[in-house]
């Protein structure tokens, strides 16, 4: 698995939908929404008097009374912890050990030393170099595996993601050496970095899916989502795009502001957006004003079981305003507002403060019990036994109340946003073979392997096009058998014979994107992606009231 100082990629398929799920639910109740009003403050604890005095008291008589030495702030923490976790699912505590690493994620940068990497037999490999970061023109390429780290040896189990992040990040300026072991030569190459602003951008691909039809993924909402957001319409736009596909496939959400911003680029003026209310948190309405550059050109938004938060504010948005069409599968369900709080000692906390409902009422929060997390994080499971995920017939509605967009069609609150076209999961490829090696993480192994082993050919290439064709001819399929024999014993049978031309195509694309970059590999997975085929073919039966 890659690495940015972030995660990149989604974990596949089932015995990892927890973990995909978990890390959606962290992202989401890290990274929650407020409207229109100051997203921090800072707390303490509250004063005499008040329905917390009792707090304070027991805390201040442990500090000066008790028989042996104890750490009080540790206690403190995990008192809020417990606390919170007899709450709603989305309240959350964030160590001061933990904020800056949470906050940097929607702040659109960090401070590191700008590489991607991905943790190979307990070795730090450098995936990428990021351009533009601190890394950049140094020397150090992809394919170069970090052995040492300030003179300290960097490998081993012990070796980490969160690990590396807290290793390589810092503050601007300071310096790190790394010792590198590069293929073909015999002795480590030494570098110093000075770590400065690395970029985390939110829009993963722009590209033309046809003459007329414009792509935009985007990964989360950040800081700097709305402008990359727009940027990417206008230079699709300038390239003949007088429609869009928004692809918000496991997007776990981020910053309202981020996806007011985007959806007032496209609807009308006096259009809802969304509002939200709690019991302590006044109506606070959010209208489009009509200033938008992008108000009527059709808009196709692709969703599953893992776009969360701001991503159904969006898709939301877009379905009851009657804006565009909506494919996909059912959204996670995040519908509650967070507000971050920081204590004096750099912790916070995020708690949820009120709800937000979609332009016809509906709020498309999901059921859940105070304090009762494990079955909320573990929905996608029953998702999946309802067989939910392969037909949509198995959907549950929760909530039966009918809501009504600006057209008058019917749709549902109490457990996020269906879509307007039902795609189920393809499972036809699936096998026990296919299975193990996934869980595994084998196919993520071998592509960065064989890239490294022919790295320079496959960049050499004029095109993807011609990189695929010589992929194509070559015998991966027979020489990732042997890789996975040989580290874990696994072999395929006669039954796994059917997910071949998916493993296949699977290993082509990520080859390409570790050799070539993320460009020539969405420019792949889209060609070869039947929803995004499906949602060009819908928008292109979509009015346009764009002159061309």
């Amino acid at each position: 698995m890659k690495t940015s100082e972030k995660i990149l990629f989604p974990i596949l398929f089932l015995c990892v939908f927890l973990g995909a799920l978990v890390v959606g639910l962290f992202i989401g109740a890290r990274y929650g929404i407020s409207v229109n009003r100051n997203s921090t403050s800072t707390i303490s604890f509250a004063p005499a008097g008040s329905s917390g005095d009792k707090l304070n008291q027991f805390i201040s008589t442990l500090d000066a009374m008790y028989v042996d030495s104890i750490n009080v702030d540790s206690l403190v923490d995990d008192a809020i912890v417990d606390i919170l976790a007899k709450l709603d699912p989305h309240s959350s505590f964030i160590p001061a050990s933990d904020i800056e690493d949470v906050n940097s994620q929607l702040s659109g940068n960090f401070y590191g030393v700008g590489i991607q990497f991905s943790i190979m037999q307990d070795t730090v490999n450098v995936v990428a170099v990021i351009p533009g970061g601190p890394s950049d023109g140094t020397g150090i390429v992809a394919g170069d595996r970090i052995i040492n780290v300030d003179d300290s040896l960097f490998v081993g189990k012990k070796i980490t993601n969160e690990k590396v992040l807290h290793t390589l990040r810092g503050e601007d300026g300071t310096k790190v050496k790394l010792d590198i072991k590069r293929n073909g030569v015999d002795t480590l190459l030494h570098y110093v970095v000075k770590r400065g602003k690395v970029e985390v951008k939110s829009v993963d691909a722009s590209l033309m899916l046809d003459k007329s039809v414009g792509y935009v993924r985007i990964n989360q909402f950040g800081a700097t989502t709305y402008s990359e957001f727009v940027s990417a319409l206008a230079e699709l736009r300038d390239k003949g795009a007088n429609r869009f596909v928004v692809d918000l496939r496991d997007n776990p959400g981020g910053l309202l502001d981020a996806v007011i911003a985007m959806l007032n680029e496209l609807l009308e003026r006096g259009q809802m957006i969304v509002y939200a209310e709690g019991n302590h948190y006044p109506r606070a309405n959010a209208m489009a004003d009509g200033l938008g550059a992008f108000q009527k050109y059709p808009v196709v938004v692709l969703v599953n079981e893992f776009s969360a938060s701001a991503s159904e504010i969006f898709s939301g948005a877009i379905q009851d305003n009657d804006r565009g069409l909506i494919i996909g599968r059912r959204t996670f369900g995040k519908g509650l507002v967070q507000q971050q709080m920081d204590f004096n000692d750099k912790s916070a906390m995020r708690l949820t403060v009120a709800r937000y409902y979609m332009p016809s009422g509906r709020c498309i929060q999901r059921h859940y019990k105070l304090g009762d997390t494990d079955n909320y994080y573990l929905d996608i499971f029953d998702r999946y036994e309802r067989g939910e995920l392969y037909n949509k017939d198995s959907v549950l509605t929760a909530d039966t109340t009918k809501y009504y967009t600006v057209g008058g069609r019917v749709v549902y609150g109490g457990g996020g946003v269906m879509p307007d076209i039902f795609i189920p999961r393809d499972t036809s490829y699936y096998s026990k073979y296919y299975n193990a090696v996934f869980n595994l993480a084998l196919p993520y192994q071998f592509a960065y392997h064989y890239v490294d082993m022919h790295r320079d050919r496959l960049k050499a290439y004029p095109t993807w096009q011609k990189a695929e064709d010589a992929l194509k001819a070559a015998n991966l399929l027979q020489e990732f058998r042997v890789y996975v024999k040989q580290r874990n014993g696994l072999e395929p049978n006669a039954e796994d014979a059917k997910c071949y031309k998916e493993l296949q195509r699977w290993l082509i694309s990520n080859i390409i994107r570790d050799a070539r970059g993320d460009k020539d590999f969405f420019a792949i997975f889209t060609r070869d992606d039947p929803m995004v085929q499906l949602a060009v073919k819908k928008a292109h039966t979509l009015s346009t009231h764009v002159k061309q």
